[in-house]
This record gives C-alpha cells, sequence and structure tokens, in this order.
C-alpha cells in the first residue's frame, strides 16, 4: 500500500512538471465528471488496498486502479436474500431509487489525463496547440491479446485533437507520458449540427448498423432520429443521457458474431463530449478476457479505447442516446444496475451465454425497473430439439446437446445483442413518438415524459495488427451461415479459468442452481419415446404369444 502511494505521489510530482512544461496533464478525478457522478467525489485506490465496501468485486482488481466513492457518499446496496431481479423491483418502489447512488467500485486504469494535445506523426510525442511537447509512449500489449496497436494506430490518431488518459513515468530522467486509453476528441458531437432524419420505418436501425459492412472502415457517423421540439435551440450540455451500446462482430473470432451489448450513462458533457459517460459492461467472471476485460461500470475512453481492452480495436460499434429533459430516468438505470453489479461480483448468479449475457443481464435490468421492451420470441423450438439429439450424439456429450437448445430457445432480446439493441430502440422511438403498442405503466411513462432526443451513433474500427470486424448478426441462422460449416474450422480464442475463491462466497452463491444437461421438454420426448417403444413391445409380445 505504501508503494502504491508513494508511486501516487512521485507521479504528482512528475505531473507538476509536466504542467510547467505547457503540457496539461491532470488528475483523473480532478474535476469533470465520471457518468452522473462528480469525479471529485472519488479516490484513487488499487484494488488490493482492502478498504472496498464489497470484498468481492475488489477481488478482481488487485492490479489495477479503481474509483473508489469516498466515505461520505451514499455507496449502492444489495439484497442479501433476493436474486438480483427482484432485489432491484422491490428497491425500485422505494424512495431510494430517486436518489443517486454511487458504485461500490468503478474501473478507472489510469490516475492522470491529459486533454487538448494531439499525437506527433511519428507517435513519440503529444503535443499541444501552443508548442509545448512531451515524449509519449503506449502502454505494453498483455500477453493473451493477439493483436495490438501500431504503426497503421499512430496514422489513425496523429494530429487530430485527443484526450489521453494514462500515467506520467520518468525515463532518462524527464517525464514521459504512458498512454493505456487514447480517445479522439474530434469524436465530440456537436447538437447544433444534427439534422433531423426520423425513420421512415422498422427497419432504420438495422439498415444503420448494417450499412458499410458494419462501418468498420466507415467515417465516425450521427444521425437524429427524433426530438421533443423541432427547430429550437438544442440545449443539451450537463442535461443526463442513457445510451444503448451495440459492439460489431469481430473479424477474427468466430465466437464472436453476435457482437457484445452495455447500458452507458452521464451527461452530455461541454462541446459535445461523452468520452467520460459510464458504460455497464457485463462480461464472464468466471474466465480471464484475452483482451484484459473485466466486467465493471468503466468510463467509454476505456470501454472503446482502452488499448488492450477496447472495443473499438476490434469491431465497429453503434450507440443509440436518449437525452433526457429530467436526471431521474438514467439516476433510476444506474442505480439499479449497480445493485446488479453487487449481486454479480458476489456470485449470487452468475454469467450466461445464452440466458444472463450482456444482452440478457442489462435488459433484465431495464424489465425489473419496469421497461418491458417488447420479446422477438425464441429462434426455433423445433430446430432446438433436433439440434440437441443430433449434437448430443455427434459429441457424445449431453452438456453439448444442452448448449445449442439453449440458444435456439433462448428469448432472442436476451440472446442476441443487435436484436435488444434494435428492439429497445424501436419501443422508445414507438413511446416517445406515440405509437407505442401497449398500454404504459409507471417507469414507461416516465422514461416516454424525460426523453427530449433521440440519436444514434456509428463509431468505426481503429486501425491496428487485429482484422476489421462487421456489424454483429441479427439472427442465429445469420450466426450460422456466416461460421464455418465445419466447427473445427472455427477460429475460437481460447480463454483460462478464473476460479472464484470459497471464501468470498456467501448467501445466495453457496447455493447456486445446477442445470440439467437434458432440458425438460427433451426429458418429457424422451419419457413419451421410452412409453410408446414399451407399450408396442408389450403389444408384440402378446401379439405373438397368441
Amino acid at each position: 500500500m505504501r508503494k502504491a502511494w508513494s508511486l501516487a505521489a512521485a507521479g504528482v510530482v512528475l505531473a507538476a512538471q509536466v504542467q510547467a512544461q505547457g503540457v496539461p496533464v491532470r488528475d483523473a478525478l480532478q474535476d469533470g465528471s465520471l457518468g452522473l457522478f462528480p469525479a471529485q467525489d472519488f479516490q484513487h485506490e488499487r484494488g488490493d488496498c482492502h478498504c472496498g465496501k464489497l470484498k468481492q468485486g475488489m477481488w478482481y482488481f488487485q492490479d489495477d486502479l479503481l474509483a473508489l466513492p469516498k466515505n461520505d457518499r451514499p455507496t449502492s446496496s444489495y439484497s442479501p436474500t433476493l436474486d438480483h431481479v427482484a432485489d432491484i423491483r422491490q428497491w425500485s418502489a422505494t424512495p431510494e431509487a430517486q436518489t443517486l447512488a454511487y458504485p461500490s467500485l468503478l474501473w478507472l486504469g489510469s490516475p492522470q489525463v491529459a486533454d487538448g494535445v494531439s499525437l506527433a506523426g511519428d507517435g513519440k510525442q503529444l503535443k499541444t496547440a501552443d508548442g509545448a511537447a512531451m515524449d509519449f509512449r503506449v502502454t505494453p500489449k498483455i500477453a493473451s491479446n493477439r493483436s495490438y496497436y501500431n504503426d497503421t494506430s499512430v496514422a489513425w490518431f496523429a494530429n487530430r485533437p485527443l484526450h489521453v488518459r494514462g500515467k506520467v513515468e520518468e525515463e532518462g530522467g524527464k517525464p514521459v507520458f504512458v498512454g493505456r486509453t487514447i480517445w479522439p476528441a474530434d469524436f465530440n458531437i456537436d447538437p447544433a449540427r444534427l439534422t433531423l432524419a426520423p425513420p421512415k420505418d422498422g427497419q432504420a436501425l438495422t439498415e444503420f448498423v448494417q450499412a458499410e459492412q458494419g462501418g468498420a472502415k466507415s467515417t465516425f457517423a450521427t444521425r437524429l432520429l427524433w426530438e421533443r421540439s423541432p427547430g429550437q435551440p438544442r440545449q443539451w450540455q450537463d442535461k443526463a443521457v442513457i445510451g444503448v451500446m451495440l459492439n460489431g462482430a469481430q473479424g477474427d473470432d468466430d465466437e464472436a458474431y453476435g457482437g457484445h451489448f452495455a447500458i452507458a450513462t452521464g451527461k452530455f458533457g461541454a462541446n459535445g463530449d461523452w468520452s467520460n459517460w459510464v458504460v455497464n459492461n457485463f462480461y464472464n467472471l468466471d474466465s480471464f478476457s484475452e483482451k484484459g476485460i473485466v466486467a465493471a461500470s468503466v468510463p467509454m475512453d476505456n470501454y472503446l479505447m482502452d488499448l488492450n481492452s477496447g472495443q473499438m480495436y476490434y469491431r465497429p460499434s453503434y450507440m443509440l442516446v436518449a437525452v433526457l429533459n429530467n436526471p431521474r430516468t438514467a439516476v433510476a438505470y444506474q442505480g439499479a444496475v449497480e445493485r446488479a453489479y453487487n449481486h454479480f461480483y458476489r456470485h449470487d448468479f452468475v454469467y450466461q451465454h445464452a440466458a444472463a449475457n450482456c444482452s440478457g443481464i442489462s435488459m433484465d435490468v431495464f424489465k425489473a425497473l419496469g421497461w418491458n421492451v417488447p420479446e422477438r420470441g425464441a429462434s426455433s423450438w423445433g430446430k432446438a430439439i433436433a439440434a440437441y439429439f443430433y449434437l448430443s450424439a455427434k459429441d457424445g456429450s449431453l452438456e453439448s446437446g444442452r448448449k445449442i437448445y439453449d440458444y435456439l430457445t433462448e428469448e432472442t432480446t436476451h440472446l442476441l445483442p443487435a436484436v435488444a439493441f434494435d428492439a429497445a430502440g424501436q419501443d422508445l422511438l414507438g413511446m416517445v413518438g406515440g405509437h407505442a403498442t401497449r398500454e404504459l405503466d409507471g417507469f414507461e411513462k416516465q422514461l416516454q415524459s424525460d426523453v427530449e432526443a433521440i440519436y444514434v451513433v456509428r463509431i468505426p474500427q481503429v486501425p491496428s495488427s487485429r482484422a476489421f470486424g462487421s456489424n454483429p448478426v441479427f439472427s442465429f441462422g445469420e450466426y450460422l451461415d456466416r461460421a464455418p460449416a465445419d466447427h473445427a474450422q472455427w477460429k475460437i480464442v481460447p480463454v483460462d479459468a478464473r476460479p472464484f475463491p470459497q471464501e468470498l462466497r456467501d448467501g445466495l452463491a453457496l447455493n447456486q442452481p445446477h442445470k440439467s444437461p437434458v432440458p425438460l421438454p427433451i426429458a418429457i420426448i424422451l419419457i413419451i419415446i421410452v412409453m410408446a417403444a414399451s407399450l408396442g413391445a408389450r403389444a408384440l409380445y402378446r401379439k405373438r404369444k397368441r
């Protein structure tokens, strides 16, 4: 702990030297916001500090930097007896749900920020408009990451305005900024320059995602879909937002055509900045991500542009943003998802690639609050049953059959991020436009009332040594069409298991339900087959006996 603080103190001294040279480096928690929260309300801590309020969550970040709420800030809690959905539903009916609760932890990663800089053409210096400069290098690639920032990345970032997260270190007797996250400040969104282009039909969001093969090599693009007061000045600064994030398909992983899904909250920043919104990102906690991703609430620039874990280094992304005239809806979602994280880190429930994946967990939080996004149904029950028997026999494994069965029978707004994105976006547009397909209730009426504008964003992939990705699939059939027919030819990234310590388990984590490899409908079919065979055998026996 002393070592961590001594390093932090050294960083402060070095940052002061950099400031004296004219390069604007500041503490990442000095001012501004982290999502809906004032950044000054947090403090830097390593995950091994033994000081967090949720020890299970801290365990995942023992070697990394977190932002923890200061002791006098109200921190989100959880029910020790209810599952996360029931907990959120009960909590949402209390006055507490109307106040801003701080997360148990926020994954910060870097202690310092350099604003108002650009990258030199050779990638070796950060420069300011008035000629100040300091040496620059990037944080190393983690060993398991198969690709990384390279000369094409340098060319893409060079000479454009940047916001860089990292830390100042001393090398050769002078300060060097070691960047971990590089954010293009020209991604800022000027509301006044948006042109209203309402969707013509229910395919608008799908077409936006699928345009230009998903837009991995396209330019940054925006489209304003709806606004409450057309023709009036768009005074969005400091207004709360909810962002529905969809990340595309990877180009070098046949298991990743489904993409990824997350929900962001924050405030529309000065000059249209959105780099400090907080993204609530769910990943499997029980394995190590090859890119170093850990499920957490994380600043937007880290989520998209971290040099190892950033989504934009391996696929394009899309986001539907609701600008709010009242922050209560964003406050409610953020408070609810923080409770979900408290259960998730404790292992009260676990990540499941079909029912409880990134989109399923996120959509369940909305449903628990009262936003009942219309479901799209399962892919195919008939195919699920046939595939179960086929794969169980082919692979000699009931678990293999159960896996495909779960995929094909799961509600697709839970299973597929692109379907969740489209369903939530269409439903929101229908609500605010007065075309809801159902009678709205409670939270839905609040959401309908609070939305001031809706726009979408398409974000290109950062060039690097990684293959370019594309748009995510919108059906399980499309997934199978893209992947090689021979499963042995699939490009798959193996990952190591990360067992959760038994001593950190208590309450609901001690009684995880076991999923049978034989689903109930399959069991019923097997029973019917056995009974029919038995009756047939008896009939044949009687016939022969006569």
